[in-house]
């Protein structure tokens, strides 16, 4: 993912978790809060929950790499965080990609079509 689109600072972490909405899914919690910027930035974080430093990296890295073909079809000016679950790691692919487009449709970050 971009450098440009993504959360890297703790205070925005704590800020978006702290003021933003969210929408829970049992493998994924997705939190967004409005942002300044004129794009959407992302971050993913997975807790102690989750198992040792290799599970929740390989968490986060499956995370990303289904967000990052999205990035063009969601809204911007948004902070976006995707909290994992501990059923992360057991969820298939096609599981993680489906339980992530509808946590975006549910939380209206998809942009809308251009109707003539």
């Amino acid at each position: 993912m971009n450098g440009k689109f993504r959360l890297r600072k703790s205070t925005d972490f704590k800020r978006v978790r702290r003021l933003g909405k969210s929408y829970a899914h049992p493998f994924v919690v997705l939190i967004k809060h409005p942002n300044q910027e004129g794009y959407s930035r992302f971050g993913v974080a997975a807790g102690r929950s989750i198992g040792n430093a290799v599970e929740r990296n390989r968490a986060k890295r499956r995370i990303r790499e289904i967000i990052r073909p999205r990035i063009t079809r969601i809204l911007d000016g948004w902070d976006i965080v995707f909290l994992a679950r501990n059923a992360v790691n057991h969820a298939s692919h096609a599981e993680l990609m489906t339980a992530l487009d509808e946590l975006i449709l549910r939380a209206e970050l998809n942009k809308k079509p251009y109707v003539n």
